[in-house]
């Protein structure tokens, strides 16, 4: 991996937890006694071109944020962590931190390439990172999958909800993240995006709508989204 080149990542933390009753699962602690949002700090800043992370939070938020990191993180890279306003949704706040980095900054400059991360992924690897980063610098945008191991069914929509396509399992798989893309373009992708009254499910959705196809790799079965409180265990 190149490590001369500028990288920005993205950690989308700014959702209200609902389905956690009400708990902030960004801020739980987990393994080693790490927040769920520090474990994916941690993972970010040990890929020496990652050179900024922006943390979108809910409004008015820092504070508790910033509390919930490590003690290293705040000390040693508390420079390299810039907290953002997030939205009423998730492509809002992504496209909010996205704003932020196209901005001149003194600090830094803007990047070559961003990952854009799920909060509640803390257990995504050092190795998972810099193989995304590699193939973003070959593909321009690309996403780590999972194969679907149920058979999986498109359903229609009504009262009486029927199959409506049976789908092959080796032509469907389930996204993770962090999904990496070239900075410039995801950023116009997403400005055209937010001109459209259409909500998009992720940054791999926008990227294939305003800019071409995503790339693919494999994804690892321990970069688990925590969405419920036992996921936390």
């Amino acid at each position: 991996m190149n490590d001369t080149l500028s990288i920005a990542a993205i950690i989308c933390a700014a959702g209200s937890s609902s389905r956690m009753g009400g708990i902030k699962k960004e801020y739980q602690k987990i393994d080693n006694n790490i927040t769920v949002l520090g474990s994916s700090v941690l993972a970010l800043m040990a890929v020496p071109s990652v050179k900024v992370i922006i943390a979108v939070i809910p409004e008015n938020d820092e504070a508790a944020a910033r509390e919930s990191l490590p003690e290293n993180c705040r000390n040693e890279f508390g420079h390299r962590i810039v907290f953002v306003s997030g939205g009423n949704t998730r492509q809002i706040s992504v496209y909010n931190a996205l704003k932020f980095l196209a901005v001149k900054n003194l600090c830094f400059s803007k990047p070559d390439y961003v990952l854009i991360h799920d909060g509640a992924r803390p257990w995504v690897t050092v190795t998972l990172i810099e193989k995304l980063i590699d193939a973003a610098v070959l593909y321009n945008a690309v996403i780590p999958v999972l194969p679907v191991t149920e058979t999986p069914k498109e359903i229609e929509n009504g009262q009486v909800r029927y199959v409506k396509n049976h789908l092959k399992r080796v032509n469907v798989c389930a996204a993770q993240t962090p999904q990496g893309f070239k900075f410039p373009e995801i950023f116009h992708a997403h400005e055209k995006a937010a001109e459209i009254n259409e909500e998009f499910t992720d940054d791999a959705e926008i990227w294939g709508r305003f800019c071409g196809k995503d790339a693919v790799i494999d994804g690892e079965a321990l970069n688990k989204k925590i969405t419920f409180p036992e996921d936390l265990k």
